[in-house]
């Protein structure tokens, strides 16, 4: 019986379950946003590259792209069933650029499967529509953080910020893509994407930067909790290392120009890895405990206690297996990309 099932977490307090599910929702979109967004990276540059260089490319996603999207299902799973108030306001808010991200993943994901099995003179049409899928994709992203970040304000300049967001994503799901592919790729194709990277980081640095800035203006509880004081000397490290970070890889991608060495062909990865981490714990710091921006906290957006601890059952069952597939599935296919061969 039901009863049956939610005694069997009887250790966790009621008021810690919104908690984790929070935590929970945070982590799987934060993956989603590293793994996934690699694919959609490499899907935007497509447009950029030669006809070998876009098969090198599709080859260095080929084994993870699907798999990913996996990590954005159960993201979006959570916030549904443990905090469906929230999920209704959210999505009904973000109706468009919702609907717009799903058919840029379905286009995404026809276009992968049909360039393979197409004649040579219908692949650049499914390249196009692979790179459109994921130009849509990431604009779609960016525009719902930047309106969420906006309190779902209907103004122009809240609709330019959340715009502007979206191009910002899209330069960072780039960078995070060419750096992918710095340490996928070898020869020509590797050179070009120190290019990319390095056009990219910038636009990057500008979106965080202009997220940093929006938040305490859009909400003065936000302001008090980075600005006031002893707080302002705790959190002081984010945007310093923040910086280190950008300025590292652009001085890390300025040393891999014309060098084909391996031996940092790792560090740019790492390093877009680590600035993405630390800019999504300092937006989960601003925005706690409020799900939506000082209307709605985590706690009173939360589903039945009862009801979240059945539901954390099967999330303790399910997280840990995709873990293990999706570390297995990398360590499997790790190493240098190989060309596609079409028969």
């Amino acid at each position: 019986s039901l009863l049956e099932v939610t005694n069997m977490l009887p250790w966790i307090p009621d008021d810690m379950l919104p908690l984790i599910f929070a935590g929970l929702m945070g982590f799987t979109l934060l993956l989603y946003g590293l793994l996934d967004g690699l694919d959609l990276g490499v899907g935007v540059l497509l447009r950029r590259a030669n006809i070998d260089d876009k098969h090198m490319m599709i080859a260095s996603i080929g084994p993870f792209w699907d798999a990913n999207e996996t990590w954005l299902v159960l993201g979006i799973g959570l916030l549904l069933v443990g905090f469906p108030t929230a999920h209704g306001i959210i999505l009904g808010e973000l109706y468009i650029p919702v609907l717009v991200l799903l058919l840029g993943l379905i286009l995404r994901g026809v276009a992968f499967d049909f360039r393979v099995k197409a004649r040579a003179n219908h692949q650049p049409l499914w390249n196009i529509a692979f790179y459109l899928g994921s130009l849509m994709a990431c604009l779609a992203q960016g525009f719902m953080l930047g309106h969420f970040l906006t309190n779902f304000a209907h103004s122009w300049m809240a609709y330019g910020f959340s715009a502007f967001i979206g191009l910002c994503f899209v330069a960072g799901y780039a960078l995070l893509g060419a750096c992918w592919l710095i340490l996928k790729t070898e020869g020509l194709l590797r050179q070009r994407a120190v290019h990319w990277a390095r056009g990219a980081l910038w636009l990057t640095a500008a979106g965080i930067a202009a997220i940093s800035l929006a938040t305490p203006l859009v909400s003065a509880r936000m302001a008090e909790r980075w600005f006031s004081l002893p707080n302002l000397y705790y959190l002081l490290p984010i945007p310093v290392v923040t910086t280190a970070l950008v300025l590292m890889l652009d001085r890390v991608l300025a040393s891999l120009v014309g060098n084909d060495s391996e031996r940092y062909s790792w560090v740019p990865f790492t390093g877009v890895v680590a600035l993405f981490c630390i800019a999504s714990g300092g937006l989960a710091y601003s925005l706690f405990p409020y799900i939506i921006i000082d209307q709605l906290t985590i706690w009173d957006a939360a589903s039945d206690p009862e009801a979240l601890r059945v539901m954390l059952l099967g999330v303790i069952f399910v997280l840990p297996v995709i873990l293990a597939y999706t570390a297995y599935m990398y360590r499997v296919f790790w190493g240098k990309a190989e060309p596609l061969l079409y028969r």
